[in-house]
């Protein structure tokens, strides 16, 4: 095809520069928990780099960093407040219906 046969058709990237999540001075360590905490889900699971918008080697350091933080207990594995509270509630409800047999 001709390319003045096609002159609706719209570039399918937007070059729109966003800001690196990570600044130049921020240091990658698994001390700095402000950093590593914005990589991380509500559920304790590590983003993927698609949602991260970090570089291979970035999000590779991060990685290692939450799974030292973890191992060094600064980080749980899992957040389990939510089946927690869920595990308590279910429980009153049982010790209700044994109460009221």
């Amino acid at each position: 095809m001709d390319k003045s046969k096609r002159p609706f058709l719209k570039s399918k990237r937007s070059f729109r520069r966003r800001l690196p999540p990570i600044q130049s001075g921020d240091r990658i360590d698994y001390r700095n928990m402000s950093l590593i905490s914005r990589f991380i889900s509500e559920q304790g699971k590590i983003l993927s780099r698609r949602v991260n918008k970090l570089t291979l080697k970035q999000q590779r350091l991060i990685t290692i960093a939450i799974k030292q933080a973890r191992i060094l207990s600064l980080l749980p594995f899992l957040n389990n407040e939510k089946q927690f509270e869920r595990t308590e509630s279910t429980a009153q409800t049982i010790g209700l219906r044994t109460r009221n047999k």
